[in-house]
């Protein structure tokens, strides 16, 4: 049987870009998957937002992540990319999130040199470590992957920068080419703040690259062709999934709170809620076990 893992390294040496929906739970990523899309992302942001109620800044735990992840990946049968964040700690630390996160079923894990408290990208006083820390976090995280193929497992390992900010785009390509040169299987540079620093960034990375976009003022949304032109491999919305779903709730809840109510425009029809919620399958599943059911031979 043809792995996750396998899947998604099939689907990076395919000609052309592949958009990546993130999700945040098992609904979400079931309706990423029932869109046609190949590949997902489990958000960090979008799990801490939705299980906490709190900020992607390093709130949320290894245990609350890897539980969310195994519901997620339970839930569909596309390849889904973990956010791993820092590895929840030291090298060893980033071993285990790796092990944990491919026993749940991810396909990939990301790990960034952030400092901790790590926080989203965009997020106001964003520090990463030094190069050889950097190095050393995502050594630990190729080690864990070797570990796991000699066991007879796969899980694919994205080295990811923050330093862009910070550190200035030389710094920021220095570390996207070693982590290339360490053996990632994918590489995500953060912050990109030009097409031609995105366009250099392919040219001297020689493994796959990773575009995330987020609809936020001043950083304007690339086409998936445009995107595929400058080199990239991937294009992660990470934040559109959870934003409509927020606006979208609390649109109906404001609604309801002034005394009316969301109208069939805003609402799905009863018989398709029943359905992608999983009703159907259910029923069919337990027809098999009823006492005048045909035993299968």
């Amino acid at each position: 049987m043809t792995t996750h893992a396998a899947m998604l390294r099939a689907l990076l040496t395919r000609p052309g870009l592949s958009v990546v929906p993130s999700c945040f739970d098992a609904m979400s990523a079931r309706l990423v998957e029932r869109a046609g899309f190949e590949v997902a992302f489990m958000s960090g942001y979008a799990v801490s937002a939705t299980q906490l109620a709190m900020p992607d800044a390093g709130l949320i735990s290894y245990e609350e992540m890897v539980a969310q992840g195994r519901r997620i990946c339970d839930a569909v049968r596309i390849p889904v990319i973990g956010d791993g964040d820092t590895g929840f700690g030291n090298p060893v630390n980033v071993k285990r999130t790796v092990r944990g996160y491919h026993r749940a079923g991810f396909a990939c894990v990301m790990i960034e040199d952030q400092a901790y408290p790590k926080r989203c990208g965009f997020a106001h006083g964003v520090a990463v470590v030094d190069r050889q820390d950097a190095i050393l976090r995502l050594r630990a995280a190729l080690d864990a992957r070797s570990e796991i193929q000699a066991a007879g497992g796969d899980v694919l390992v994205i080295g990811r920068t923050d330093s862009r900010g910070p550190e200035g785009f030389e710094e920021a390509l220095w570390r996207a080419e070693a982590f290339a040169e360490l053996g990632a299987d994918i590489v995500y540079f953060e912050g990109p703040q030009s097409e031609a620093e995105m366009a250099e960034l392919n040219r001297r990375v020689t493994v796959p690259t990773m575009l995330a976009q987020v609809e936020k003022a001043g950083r304007p949304l690339l086409s998936p062709r445009q995107a595929e032109a400058l080199g990239y491999d991937l294009a992660l919305f990470g934040l559109t999934m959870v934003n409509v779903a927020i606006r979208a709730m609390r649109d109906a809840l404001d609604l309801m709170a002034s005394g009316g109510h969301p109208g069939a425009d805003r609402l799905l029809p009863f018989e398709e809620l029943y359905e992608i919620v999983g009703f159907e399958r259910y029923y069919a599943e337990e027809a098999r076990y009823t006492p005048d059911a045909e035993p299968r031979r």
